[in-house]
C-alpha cells in the first residue's frame, strides 16, 4: 500500500471512529493552523481538534511565551469533528513559533510584518509554468524546466465547429496561452474568469504589482509582470475567435485526454470544438476589461484591437443567444457545460458599458441582473458587479452596491456559525477556489466600505487554505509543512522531479466523485470537508486549474497589500 493510500484509509477510519468523539489521543494533525503564519497585526486563530482547555505558544527555543484558554468545542456536520478556537491575536512580537497543547505542538509558523509576498509571487508565477507551446527555461523555471509542446499552429476544425468559411478538417493557427488544468486543453470559459481575476488584482493592487518581479522572460520591460503574463493568454484567446463572424470556439483540445507525459512527447491531433454563446460572452467580458487595462499602459493600438474583438463577440452572441455547449460523441475532454446565460449576459453587459459608456449595454445589464453569488466559471455575475463597483460608474448603481455588501455580510454571518471559521457551507468541485473567491469578494467589500471586518474574514479564508482546515493540509504546493506532493497535473506527474512546482493550489475536498482513485485502493471519507487525498489519480480533489489559482493570487496579494499600508 502506498503512503497516499495508507493516509486515505487512515483518514476514512478517523472519520468513522474518532471525529466527533471528545476523547482521543491528540496528535500534531489535531492542531490546525496557518502553516505560513500571520501578519503582525492580523487576527491569529488556530483550531484544536480535541476536548482540552488550554494552549500555549512557544518560541523557536521551546520557551512558552503566551498562554490562553481554548473555546468550547463545536461540531461541524460537514467534517464530522469538533474543534475549539485558540485565539492568540494579541501576540504581535515577530518570530517563529509553535502552538502546543499538552506537549503536542503544531507545525512551526511565523509572525511577521510581511508574510504573503512569496505566496503572491508563486501563485502568479504558476501561469508561467502553464504556458503552452514554449520552452520553460532553467533561467526562469529553475529545476522545473522542460521542452515546450503543442505549438498549435495547425489545429483542426472539428465537425462541430465547421462552416462554409472553415470546413471540417481545415486548420487554423491558435498558439500560446495556458494549459487549463492538469490536462493539456485550453478552454475559453475558464480562461476568461482566470484572466479577468488577474487583471482585477492588477487594477486594485496596482502599486504592489508594479514592483513585483516574477523572473519571467518579460521581467524588466516597461509592463508589470502580471500584465505580461495575462497578455500571454489574452493573445491566445484572440486566436480562438472566428474572424468571419466574431464567434468563439469553446475549446482547443485533443479528442481524449493525453497520458501523463511531458508536453513535447504528445502526438495526438488537436481540435477547436464548436462555437458557444458562453464562450463568446465570457470572451467579450474579458476583452472589454483587457482593453481598458492595456490602454492605461500606453498600448492604444492593442487596446483598440481588443475592444473590436469584444464587440464582434458581443454581436455574435446577440445573433446566437442560446448556443449551449454540447459535447460531441468523439470528444471526452472537459466540457464546461453551462445551463444558464443570464449571468454571462450581465457580466458582458457590465464590461461593455464600462468600455463604451453606451446606454444599450446598461439596459441589457439591468435586464439580466440577479443577486450576487460567489463566482466560479459558470456563475459570473459577481465579476460584473466588481468591475462596476470599483469603477467611475459606481455611483450609478447604489442599489446594486447594497446587494453586494448584503451578500458579503451574509457570508460573515455564515462564518460566525461555522466551527471552522469560514463562509463556505457546502463543498463543490474546486472547493478551495470557492474559499478564495469568497475572500476576493470580502476584500472588494473592504475597498468599498473601509470596514476592517471584511479583511479579518478574508484572512480566515487564507488561513483555511494554508492549513486551518479539516484535512490539515496547506493546499498550496511548497507553502507549509504538510502540502500536496502528488497533484493531478501531467507536467508535475511526468517531469521526474519529486517536489511539485510551488504555488499551485489543489482543487480541495468534496464528495462529488468518490471513486476517482478506487482502482488504486484509495478510500475517502463521506464527510465532504475531509474528503481529500494527495494522490495523482484524484482529479476531483487534487487537480490544479488556472481558475482555482486566480483567486489565490488576488487574496494573497490583497492581504499583503493591506498589512503593508
Amino acid at each position: 500500500m502506498t503512503k497516499h493510500n495508507l493516509f486515505s484509509l487512515t483518514l476514512l477510519l478517523a472519520s468513522i471512529s474518532i471525529f466527533g468523539c471528545s476523547d482521543h489521543l491528540l496528535t500534531q494533525d489535531d492542531i490546525l493552523i496557518n502553516q505560513i503564519g500571520y501578519q503582525t497585526n492580523a487576527s491569529k486563530k488556530a483550531l484544536i481538534r480535541a476536548n482540552t482547555e488550554r494552549f500555549e505558544i512557544r518560541d523557536s527555543a521551546g520557551n512558552p511565551i503566551f498562554r490562553d484558554v481554548i473555546s468550547e468545542p463545536r461540531k461541524w456536520e460537514l467534517s464530522g469533528d469538533e474543534v475549539g478556537v485558540a485565539d492568540f491575536s494579541s501576540l504581535t512580537k515577530a518570530g517563529e513559533y509553535s502552538l502546543c497543547v499538552d506537549d503536542v505542538c503544531s507545525y512551526p509558523f511565523y509572525i511577521a510584518p510581511s508574510l504573503y509576498g512569496d505566496l503572491a509571487d508563486a501563485s502568479l508565477k504558476s501561469y508561467y509554468y502553464a504556458r503552452a507551446g514554449v520552452d520553460i527555461e532553467e533561467e526562469f523555471g529553475g529545476k522545473w524546466n522542460y521542452k515546450g509542446g503543442h505549438p498549435d499552429t495547425e489545429v483542426i476544425i472539428h465537425t462541430s465547429a465547421a462552416d462554409n468559411n472553415r470546413p471540417e478538417g481545415s486548420t487554423i493557427s491558435s498558439p500560446g496561452g495556458w494549459y487549463d488544468a492538469g490536462d493539456y486543453g485550453k478552454y475559453i470559459v475558464n480562461s476568461s474568469i482566470t484572466t479577468w481575476t488577474i487583471l482585477q488584482s492588477l487594477r486594485l493592487n496596482k502599486d504592489f504589482h508594479l514592483e513585483q518581479d516574477l523572473n519571467i522572460p518579460e521581467s524588466g520591460n516597461e509592463l508589470p509582470d502580471i500584465l505580461d503574463e495575462a497578455l500571454v493568454n489574452l493573445k491566445w484567446m484572440m486566436t480562438m475567435q472566428d474572424p468571419n463572424d466574431g464567434g468563439l470556439y469553446h475549446k482547443l483540445t485533443t479528442k481524449n485526454f493525453d497520458a501523463f507525459i511531458m508536453p513535447d512527447e504528445t502526438t495526438n491531433p488537436r481540435y477547436v470544438v464548436m462555437k458557444t454563446t458562453s464562450a463568446s460572452l465570457d470572451f467579450a467580458s474579458t476583452m472589454a476589461t483587457a482593453s481598458r487595462t492595456v490602454r492605461e499602459y500606453g498600448m492604444d493600438e492593442l487596446a483598440d484591437e481588443i475592444a473590436g474583438a469584444a464587440k464582434s463577440a458581443w454581436y455574435w452572441a446577440i445573433e446566437n443567444p442560446t448556443i449551449f455547449y454540447d459535447q460531441p460523441e468523439d470528444v471526452s475532454t472537459g466540457a464546461y457545460v453551462d445551463t444558464s446565460f443570464v449571468d454571462e449576459w450581465f457580466w458582458a453587459s457590465a464590461e461593455m458599458y464600462l468600455l463604451t459608456g453606451e446606454s444599450q449595454y446598461k439596459e441589457k445589464m439591468m435586464e439580466n441582473y440577479e443577486d450576487p453569488i460567489t463566482p466560479k466559471w459558470d456563475v459570473v455575475n459577481a465579476l460584473g458587479l466588481i468591475s462596476i463597483l470599483t469603477s467611475e460608474k459606481r455611483f450609478e448603481f447604489s442599489e446594486i452596491e447594497q446587494d453586494f455588501i448584503a451578500y458579503v455580510d451574509l457570508m460573515l454571518e455564515k462564518e460566525k456559525a461555522s466551527p471552522y471559521l469560514i463562509s463556505m457551507d457546502k463543498f463543490a468541485w474546486g472547493s478551495n477556489s470557492d474559499v478564495g473567491n469568497d475572500g476576493m469578494l470580502k476584500l472588494v467589500a473592504f475597498q468599498l466600505t473601509g470596514n476592517d471586518k471584511y479583511v479579518a474574514s478574508a484572512q480566515n479564508d487564507l488561513d483555511y487554505i494554508l492549513g486551518r482546515n479539516a484535512t490539515g493540509y496547506s493546499f498550496v504546493t511548497g507553502f507549509g509543512d504538510k502540502t500536496p506532493l502528488d497533484q493531478h497535473n501531467r507536467i508535475m506527474g511526468a517531469d521526474g522531479i519529486d517536489e511539485p512546482i510551488p504555488g499551485y493550489i489543489s482543487g480541495g475536498p468534496n464528495t462529488i466523485v468518490l471513486t476517482d482513485c478506487e482502482a488504486q485502493g484509495v478510500l475517502r471519507s463521506e464527510f465532504p470537508a475531509v474528503s481529500f487525498t494527495d494522490t495523482q489519480c484524484s482529479y476531483s480533489t487534487n487537480e490544479t486549474a488556472i481558475n482555482w489559482n486566480a483567486p489565490l493570487v488576488f487574496l494573497s496579494t490583497g492581504l499583503e497589500v493591506y498589512y503593508q499600508e
